[in-house]
């Protein structure tokens, strides 16, 4: 029985997702072409490799395709999404522990998206700045990597995905209170271990 043909833009994204459920390729097509970029970009900064990245977003959009039958529109769409992706980032950096601790990777890279940094340089800076700047965003990725893991990927939604509180929560399986908690605690970890540098 085919679908009946509909703008799918008009629709929540849960809504597209039941339409994939119900065999609707068109409609999973436009969930990859609307989440690859930012999903990509979240890889990006767990792993700190584009082909990394890439691979696990394409994981990601293969587990949402396998799930389609069971999706249930109970949460937000992103938040199923960004869960599973979670759960991948985190296996990938169980399983590739010892590689991130060999990368020299920093965190100071534009995101594909936003074009944001985490430090914001002088158009000309002088060699002593860009030394400084350097150290210190060593330094950052380095305290970020030292996160616990729940600590590491909730700063990682926060600061480059612009997840709120509550979308963390849902992704994490916290509550609200225990996500601010525990942003909290990782903020006040990298502002301990980075004071000699802001």
């Amino acid at each position: 029985m085919a679908l009946e043909p509909v703008v799918l833009e008009q629709l929540s994204d849960a809504e597209v997702m039941l339409r994939v459920a119900q065999g609707d390729d068109a409609a999973f097509d436009y969930l990859v072409d609307k989440f690859r970029r930012p999903i990509i970009s979240f890889m990006y900064r767990t792993t700190h490799n584009q082909a990394t990245a890439e691979e696990l977003a394409q994981e990601v959009f293969l587990r949402v395709y396998r799930s389609r039958e069971s999706y249930e529109a109970s949460a937000k769409f992103t938040t199923w999404l960004y869960r599973i992706a979670t759960n991948l980032a985190v296996n990938n950096a169980r399983d590739t522990k010892h590689e991130r601790a060999e990368a020299q990777v920093s965190l100071d890279e534009p995101d594909e998206e936003s074009g944001s940094t985490m430090d914001v340089a002088d158009s000309r800076p002088t060699v002593e700045q860009e030394i400084l700047r350097n150290e210190r965003m060593t330094a950052i990725r380095k305290v970020v990597e030292g996160l616990p893991e729940r600590q590491r990927m909730a700063v990682l939604m926060h600061k480059y995905q612009n997840m709120d509180y509550k979308e963390i929560a849902a992704v994490l399986k916290l509550s609200e209170s225990a996500t601010k908690s525990l942003l909290f605690r990782a903020y006040e970890s990298l502002r301990e271990s980075l004071k000699q540098y802001l």
